[in-house]
């Protein structure tokens, strides 16, 4: 940090070489008592001249020193005349140092964050601001309007007008208080809102034109900050019904096309995230230097490992148990319990951590104290390709073709030459599949554990049914119904009645409408 306020000193003062700090203050500083030097804090920060930050860092660090009237800034066998910055040789012998106590350095480092909103640095200035935000007293308004005449960065000159106007709402000057009062009003910062409900009380603020004032800003403030709550709402919500839609859609296949109560799918989402746990291990041990591209490895891998895992289950167990849903339940519920267990011997019982790559960490302020994560916006995006791709699977392909056939009318699709048992494996080969990208998606917003499927079986389910069993588009609008339902209820109830209310919802309406949002039709389904 010294490195950029000595910058920061050159690049102002290289101009005006004979430039020097009031003695009075150098000395008060130096010589005074405590109130003394602390008002000469003040006065040295609010002057705004780069060396006053050259001059408290010395004292911060302990290099400031007496000798006589005389104050120094001795840097091992060299020193400098705090005032005049002149080079004095030789080195007194007699100096004592300049002590700051616990009161005078919680002073100083206000005063060097003060003085750092000058920096070349973006980062360090903004770093300053953050610091002085909350923090900033009425001695360093002129530093803070110097800073905010200055600063060209648009976002740091919003928090320095926030700063500004925070201090003015503090002044003497009626003016002033007013203009900062309308500042706040036309501000996106949260923050404003709290400043401007100090002054609608009368006994807090007498003057009725400034709490007319102050009402009207408030009331601006609000409609802003609401409506940037329900964008925030209704982006947690897409956000949700994009992780449901994933989990969701391999479900849709298995037991909306297949008929199959499949307990077993939480499981194939949790390969899914494993598989990408293991890829992202493989690429930090051998590849390091191209480790954001791991997750172009880790989608197709994690597809090709459930869907793998969902056939040979197919073909060992489940083939001899279609017609038979309650069989099938238990089935798959005893082969999730061995694939949980299963997991817990290889990698252990605790979570593991999956790292997102560099372009999917961070996020989009798209309002102020609304910030998007570019991992939830990139699943959003994913979600939206692999259902593209599922239903154009399904329209244009042969297997589509054979799966459809086979869904209506199985007989008839054997009839005409469709091998419907193997229609019957990589159609849950592909349900399956679309676990495993479920849970290589889940992996990049939470750890991984060997419950991650239990936490999605009961929401998956409940996404099918209300869609409409064998729906693709149901479900879709199901997944982002629920997922938007959830948060909104959430917001103004809490989690666990979200839950309740929703789950309960779906009795109801099932019980009214047993074939979901959208149902089949035909004559095969009327028969």
């Amino acid at each position: 940090m010294l490195r950029y306020l000595l910058l920061l000193a050159f690049l102002l003062v290289a101009g005006d070489a004979a430039a020097a700090l009031d003695a009075g203050l150098v000395s008060k500083l130096a010589h005074g008592d405590g109130d003394g030097k602390s008002a000469a804090i003040g006065a040295l920060v609010a002057s705004g001249d780069p060396q006053a930050a050259v001059l408290l860092k010395a004292l911060a660090d302990g290099e400031l020193q007496t000798a006589g009237p005389r104050v120094l800034i001795v840097k091992g066998e060299s020193a400098t005349d705090a005032a005049t910055g002149e080079a004095v040789t030789p080195l007194p012998d007699a100096r004592e140092d300049v002590v700051a106590n616990n009161r005078l350095r919680r002073e100083l480092d206000s005063a060097m964050a003060g003085l750092r909103i000058f920096a070349p640095e973006r980062a360090v200035r903004a770093a300053s601001i953050k610091e002085l935000s909350g923090n900033a007293d009425d001695s360093m308004r002129p530093l803070v309007k110097k800073a905010l005449a200055q600063e060209k960065d648009p976002d740091l000159r919003a928090e320095l007008a926030m700063i500004a106007a925070s201090l003015d709402l503090k002044s003497a000057d009626r003016a002033e208080r007013l203009a900062a009062v309308k500042l706040l009003g036309a501000s996106g910062n949260p923050n404003s809102k709290s400043l401007l409900l100090g002054l609608v009380d009368k006994a807090a603020e007498p003057d009725e034109e400034i709490r007319g004032a102050a009402q009207a800003s408030l009331h601006t403030v609000e409609a802003r900050l609401a409506r940037a709550q329900f964008a925030g709402l209704v982006f947690s919500g897409v956000s949700l019904g994009s992780i449901l839609l994933l989990a969701a859609l391999g479900l849709a296949i298995t037991y909306g096309l297949m008929g199959v109560i499949n307990m077993a799918h939480g499981e194939l989402i949790m390969i899914g995230a494993y598989t990408t746990y293991v890829v992202q291990n493989f690429f930090r041990a051998h590849l390091p230097g191209a480790f954001d591209a791991y997750l172009a490895v880790a989608v197709p891998a994690a597809f090709a490992m459930a869907a793998l895992v969902g056939m040979a289950l197919e073909r060992s167990v489940i083939r001899w148990l279609y017609g038979r849903p309650l069989e099938t339940l238990l089935a798959t519920w005893g082969i999730s319990l061995m694939l949980i267990q299963g997991v817990r011997t290889l990698f252990g019982a605790q979570n593991v951590q999956v790292e997102n790559p560099s372009f999917m960490s961070g996020g989009v302020e798209m309002f102020p104290g609304v910030v998007l994560p570019f991992s939830r916006i990139v699943i959003i995006g994913f979600a939206f390709a692999v259902v593209a791709g599922v239903a154009l699977l399904l329209t244009r392909t042969r297997l589509g073709l054979f799966v459809r056939g086979v869904t209506q009318n199985r007989a008839m699709a054997a009839c005409v030459g469709i091998r419907t048992a193997h229609v019957d494996t990589w159609a849950f080969g592909l349900g399956s599949g679309l676990a495993g990208l479920a849970g290589c998606a889940l992996s990049q917003i939470g750890n991984v554990g060997p419950d991650l499927g239990q936490s999605y079986i009961v929401d998956s389910f409940m996404v099918v049914v209300l869609g409409g069993v064998g729906q693709l588009a149901g479900t879709i609008y199901a997944a982002l119904g629920l997922g938007f339902a959830n948060k909104l209820l959430e917001s103004w109830s809490g989690a666990v009645i979200a839950k309740i209310v929703v789950l309960v919802f779906i009795i109801v309406f099932i019980q009214k409408r047993p074939q979901g949002l959208f149902a089949l039709k035909g004559r095969a389904v009327e028969a």
